[in-house]
């Protein structure tokens, strides 16, 4: 790889960060409605307390957070926040930090999501693979169908179907959060079986509603990949089907489901909002749904911001490692 490409892709995830970042700050300000009276109307919603002059703490509000001021002042504020990794504070929780708020969600998300969608795509990718692969037995391609016709399903309906037979009629599983109301937590087998437990229905969720879509993909990718002469000229070398299987077809086929991998992973932040919140996880996505709801200006920006630096810099990084995924590929001057 050489330096001249590294600085202008360095470049272009600058430019995309840019932007994207101009964009979040300008998005929440186009929502309908006041968000500081909305803020308000959810505190007193919650206190019963109906004396309160909401225009008066509003107008005090507004002056504390920065919003009565114009909004290319906002707008360099917002840079400023960014820089010092400050993302101001909730309106509907102050004084709570969105930092200290997305902190707290951020390791549910990862450890159930990130698990689950790698999951899927070993699993999707091996299953496409024997797919097209014409050694495969016939009964292989009869069990992985039902496996596609769930990839048809969202993510969300998935979620409530699953919800509906383990937890509310057969009871196996627990219905929603990430842990145990009494549960006294701590480093020990009874937390972690109990955190596993409340992650199973969510995760098979995800794993179940995008191995078909993984599979597909690599199937035909796997298609193609067994047509080409090097394929061919390995067959009649007489290598084992087992390398050629792995080596020369699944290697080569893969380059395209790592860059998806990286698009998923990248876009893991909010990308089932509607699965965590379904189950009451208390993961970013749940976060963000209540963010929204609650039109709480920096609790989205936060989230959204780590979304698009995620998304950015894993593109970034999948673009320059594809040399060592494909020897083919060479960036020269």
């Amino acid at each position: 790889m050489s330096l001249s490409y590294f600085l202008q892709r360095t470049f272009q995830l600058f430019l995309i960060v840019f932007i994207a970042i101009t964009i979040n700050f300008l998005l929440p300000r186009m929502i309908p409605g006041d968000p500081i009276e909305s803020a308000l109307a959810t505190k007193i919603a919650v206190s019963g307390n109906v004396s309160v002059d909401v225009q008066a703490v509003a107008e005090a509000y507004r002056a504390k957070f920065g919003l009565d001021q114009p909004l290319w002042k906002q707008y360099l504020n917002y840079w400023n926040d960014i820089l010092h990794f400050e993302f101001g504070v909730s309106l509907v929780n102050f004084p709570e930090t969105v930092i200290s708020k997305i902190r707290s969600a951020l390791p549910w998300t990862l450890t159930l999501l990130v698990v689950a969608t790698l999951i899927a795509f070993v699993l999707g990718s091996l299953a496409g693979a024997l797919l097209a692969w014409p050694r495969t037995p016939i009964l292989f391609h009869v069990l992985i169908s039902p496996f596609m016709l769930l990839s048809t399903i969202p993510f969300f309906l998935l979620g409530i179907i699953l919800l509906s037979v383990f937890a509310v009629e057969w009871g196996i599983l627990p219905a929603g959060g990430g842990f145990s109301p009494t549960l006294i937590r701590g480093f020990n087998i009874a937390t972690i079986w109990d955190m596993v437990e409340h992650s199973i229905l969510p995760g098979l969720s995800l794993v179940l509603g995008s191995l078909g879509a993984w599979a597909l993909g690599m199937r035909a990718l796997m298609i193609s990949v067994l047509g080409e002469d090097y394929v061919s000229f390995a067959e009649a070398k007489g290598l084992p089907p087992s390398r050629i299987f792995f080596w020369y077809g699944m290697r080569n086929a893969l380059l395209p489901q790592v860059t998806q991998l990286a698009l998923v992973l990248g876009s893991i932040f909010g990308g089932t909002v509607l699965v965590e919140a379904i189950f009451s996880y208390p993961g970013v996505g749940t976060l963000l749904f209540s963010a929204i709801a609650g039109k709480d200006y920096f609790v989205i920006q936060g989230i959204v911001l780590m979304l698009i630096l995620a998304l950015a810099v894993s593109l970034f990084v999948i673009d320059l490692i594809y040399p060592l995924l494909d020897p083919r590929i060479r960036y020269n001057d």
